[in-house]
């Protein structure tokens, strides 16, 4: 059974001064006995690397459905493993609605993500217009269609609701279960996620962290704004 995995995802913030500051405090700190992964700008990532403690891990936040070739602005996941990254985000919301990615380019970034020794974070979630319509559990399944054809094992499911992200708004424990628990069953239906972790996304903070991971099914979290500070970021990663 793998650990509970908390996630920091760093967005398009920090410079190198800002990640040695953050991680000489943050490794001033007790460590926490969950999994935790950060998750910088690309550039970042070979610092970041340094500077972590034993058992801590790096991962990109995207990566191309393409191994090589004449492709400027993307990212391979065969360089991301080779500066040290264990994890990928893919499908995570503002690469879905601020810049356009489909559905459909999920299934390959995955596939090549998987192949080049990466474990991929798979990000699935609903719109406030679909939530509204009681269309949560229909996008979710639509979304994690992108998972036929991979192996059973080797990639964790992160639920972010997009109108909690970045907007103060949380779901509540009860509902962010219930889609958790939804997205376990298709997996088991369909034979995959066999080692699967549900984390969630959207939110999070110090003061609701310790009720997400105490809920059924949340197997870790997807964490943004309150992983820029590292004490914030601990407080949430030692909630349990």
């Amino acid at each position: 059974m793998l650990k509970k995995l908390v996630a920091a995802n760093w967005k398009m913030y920090k410079v190198q001064i800002d990640v040695s500051d953050f991680f000489g405090k943050w490794n001033r700190l007790e460590t926490p006995k969950e999994e935790i992964a950060f998750f910088p700008q690309d550039p970042l990532i070979p610092l970041a690397k340094s500077l972590l403690r034993p058992g801590e891990k790096v991962g990109g936040q995207n990566c191309s459905e393409r191994k090589e070739g004449a492709f400027t602005g993307d990212t391979s996941p065969y360089l991301l493993k080779n500066v040290g990254c264990e994890y990928v985000l893919i499908g995570h919301s503002e690469r879905r609605h601020v810049f356009g990615e489909k559905n459909e380019v999920m299934g390959p970034k995955l596939k090549n993500a998987m192949e080049a020794g990466l474990r991929p974070v798979y990000c699935v979630g609903e719109k406030l217009e679909e939530r509204e319509a009681g269309k949560t559990i229909e996008v979710v399944f639509a979304q994690l269609e992108a998972l036929n054809g991979l192996s059973a094992t080797g990639y964790d499911i992160a639920y972010e609701p997009v109108w909690a992200i970045g907007t103060g708004k949380v779901a509540k424990p009860e509902d962010a279960s219930l889609v958790h628990g939804k997205i376990k069953e298709w997996l088991e239906e369909k034979g995959l996620g066999e080692d699967a972790r549900v984390l969630y996304g959207g939110s999070v903070k110090p003061d609701n962290a310790t009720e997400l991971l105490s809920s059924s099914g949340i197997d870790g979290l997807l964490v943004g704004g309150a992983s820029l500070d590292p004490e914030s970021f601990h407080k949430i990663a030692t909630a349990v």
